[in-house]
């Protein structure tokens, strides 16, 4: 739980040879005290997010849980990384980070509690690594979680000169008698869809294709949103549902949530849904957001594999009883999120279990 004791050494105070071999203790002992702060204002209850032991404690009794079940999830940033380092952008990566992971957490129906990370760098810059870490404790502090500790290892040979890598790993609550998806999913029940702030952190090795492909600077203006350099709007952070997903979820009006990451809308609907059921979407029931029409025209992407790849401006799907569409709805507006009604559970035994209707007239190609 040692955030920025570099490669796991007890050595301080030495520039010898362990520096000379590249690693620089004094730079991680700087960026521990530059840290703690942005540790501390993610305190909650249960945790008091210190850092510097050898381990977090928690105490889930005292976050108010009577009979939980543990959730845990790990979840990276991908390659958005090579974005915000050519972009020498590093503030907003951290909230990713965070995303990731405590969204996997809430479609369970589970409260994240704690958040750990893990950063890894060729030859540390406290600069750069203290913006990333505040973009976590952002993160946190958007979850409710504690960021009750990490590591950050200093491997010289293992990276490139600015390059770095990011891990996160949270852990949540449920009830036991609250856990999504619920077992009454049937044909006719609703499908909702969060609105997602962008291309959130999955898909970017395409994305990175396509920017190259069109010889566009990341501090260009960005093609799809002039008002912003395209590495800024790029980087726009995945969106955090959690506070008002778990609000609404313990109305208990929800019968399952499905984070849309990796494998798009095609993919993550399936996978809270009770085998021999699918769904139809409705095109036209949600805008696509500008970034999706660039991406879609510039590499010629087809439908399908947009809908696979991207959340296409949906982050998050969410399953109701037909009788509580209104008040979901209302709840998550009432919380600020934007939401659409997108289509319903039907019977589907095949292998596409979520069938877009009307994608040829709505959605760029």
């Amino acid at each position: 739980m040692e955030e920025a004791i570099i490669s796991n050494s007890t050595v301080s105070g030495s520039k010898g040879a362990y520096a000379e071999a590249g690693v620089d203790i004094d730079a991680g002992a700087a960026l521990v005290e530059a840290i703690k702060p942005m540790a501390k204002s993610t305190s909650r209850r249960g945790a008091d997010a210190g850092l510097g032991g050898f381990g977090a404690l928690f105490d889930v009794r005292a976050a108010g849980f009577l009979d939980p079940i543990l959730v845990s999830t790990t979840d990276g940033v991908g390659t958005k990384l090579r974005v915000a380092i050519e972009a020498e952008k590093h503030d907003t990566v951290g909230i990713d980070l965070v995303a990731m992971c405590v969204n996997d957490l809430v479609v369970q129906g589970a409260e994240p509690l704690f958040f750990l990370d893990y950063f890894a760098t060729g030859k540390l810059d406290v600069k750069s690594a203290a913006q990333i870490v505040s973009g976590i404790a952002e993160g946190c502090r958007q979850a409710g979680c504690a960021l009750v500790g990490g590591e950050t290892a200093e491997m010289p040979g293992m990276y490139a000169s600015g390059d770095y890598d990011l891990a996160g790993f949270s852990v949540g609550a449920v009830e036991r008698d609250q856990i999504l998806p619920r077992g009454d999913i049937k044909p006719g029940d609703v499908v909702l869809g969060l609105a997602s702030s962008g291309v959130h952190s999955n898909g970017f090795s395409l994305v990175r294709k396509i920017v190259e492909k069109e010889g566009v600077s990341y501090k260009s203006p960005a093609p799809f949103d002039p008002d912003k350099s395209l590495g800024e709007a790029l980087l726009e952070p995945t969106r955090i549902y959690v506070i008002p997903a778990l609000r609404v979820a313990r109305t208990g009006n929800v019968k399952a949530m499905a984070h849309i990451t990796g494998g798009g809308l095609l993919e993550n609907i399936p996978r809270v849904l009770p085998d021999g059921m699918g769904v139809w979407l409705s095109a036209k029931s949600w805008p696509v957001p500008p970034v999706f029409k660039w991406l879609a025209k510039s590499g010629c992407i087809d439908r399908l594999e947009m809908a696979r790849t991207f959340n296409c401006g949906i982050g998050m799907a969410v399953i109701v009883a037909a009788d509580k569409v209104d008040a979901v709805m209302r709840a998550f507006v009432d919380a600020g999120e934007t939401i659409f009604r997108i289509g319903e559970v039907e019977e589907n035994k095949s292998t596409n279990r979520v069938i877009i209707q009307g994608m040829d007239d709505c959605w760029p190609c």
